[in-house]
């Protein structure tokens, strides 16, 4: 499905239905309801989780507290471009939703958004996005959003998404970038501490979009996506999960030269936390038992979110990094 096809979908007399899917008395909406709607589109609790990467990295990036008004001006418009590309994801994936539970409230799917309505509303978030960066932040910021925003649409959801396994595996790249476009806002450049905290939300990625799988298999199995836990057996995307998990601590250990202790601290013992709930989901896996694998998706979130504050407290303080060994 193209981004043009997509664009033609009902009309605009579904613009009188609730974000619930009620039609308000009088068939009107307020102006709330109609924010509400178009705010849903963006997806904010997914960039809720962009933002607490963005932040450490800018902190990182200096070694010290960033501008207050740089960091406001990269979040703005961060946050503008991540809310396009989901946006834009919504209006292709509009048929995927429709019938799986986890997605059947969206505003497409509840038509409380025409899809012309919110294709417009993905492209000028996206603009302005672009626009945003430039003239507050610096060029290379806006160049790697406008650059996330194609490769989360053309890339991950239009090929990747619906035709291979590894779909949040490469896809999964996009949701990486935020670090990437913090860096950039504060040095100008992107330097390699800024590619270590790229690969740890990349190998991130698997183990909770994948958790998040095995609860909802028979949703992506509806739905035609092949996902990880629709095409493999439960023991072998354990397997994987603690495989990738595995590699996600360890390459955490990476950002040890440019931090002091506290970060490395945190990194460790947070690392061996995880593990010890992927183990354990691979082990009841393996033993045939009644799993809870959003469990392990809630702390992923968890884990991700003490690893990037401890680069922010660490970089804050401003204690002297490690360093190489050598």
């Amino acid at each position: 499905m193209s981004l043009v096809n997509a664009a033609h979908g009902r009309s605009d007399s579904t613009s009188a239905v609730h974000p619930t899917g009620e039609r308000p008395h009088g068939g009107r909406r307020t102006i709330r309801q109609v924010v509400g709607a178009y705010a849903a589109l963006a997806k904010p609790r997914v960039i809720e989780l962009l933002l607490v990467t963005t932040i450490p990295a800018m902190f990182l990036a200096g070694r010290e507290t960033p501008s207050p008004w740089l960091v406001l001006a990269t979040l703005v418009g961060g946050t503008m471009a991540a809310g396009s590309a989901n946006a834009l994801n919504c209006v292709i994936d509009a048929d995927i939703d429709k019938v799986m539970n986890r997605t059947k409230r969206r505003p497409l799917v509840k038509e409380s958004v025409p899809r012309r309505g919110a294709l417009i509303f993905g492209l000028v978030l996206g603009v302005l996005s672009a626009v945003v960066l430039y003239f507050t932040v610096n060029l290379l910021s806006a160049i790697l959003a406008i650059a996330t925003i194609l490769f989360y649409i053309f890339v991950y959801t239009l090929v990747l998404k619906r035709r291979t396994s590894q779909n949040v595996v490469w896809g999964g790249a996009a949701g990486c970038m935020p670090v990437v476009i913090g860096w950039a806002a504060v040095t100008g450049t992107v330097e390699w501490p800024a590619f270590v905290m790229f690969g740890v939300i990349f190998f991130w990625t698997p183990p909770h979009t994948w958790a998040l799988g095995m609860k909802y298999r028979d949703d992506y199995e509806r739905a035609g996506v092949p996902m990880l836990p629709v095409v493999a057996t439960p023991q072998h995307v354990a397997r994987q999960i603690v495989i990738y998990s595995w590699v996600m601590v360890a390459w955490t250990l990476l950002l040890v030269p440019v931090t002091s202790w506290i970060y490395t601290t945190f990194a460790i013992l947070a690392g061996g936390w995880f593990l010890f709930y992927a183990h354990s989901l691979n082990a009841a896996v393996r033993r045939g038992e009644e799993t809870k694998p959003m469990s392990l998706f809630h702390r992923s979130n968890t884990y991700l979110m003490i690893v990037f504050v401890a680069l922010a407290v660490d970089s804050a303080i401003g204690l002297p990094a490690i360093g190489l060994p050598f």
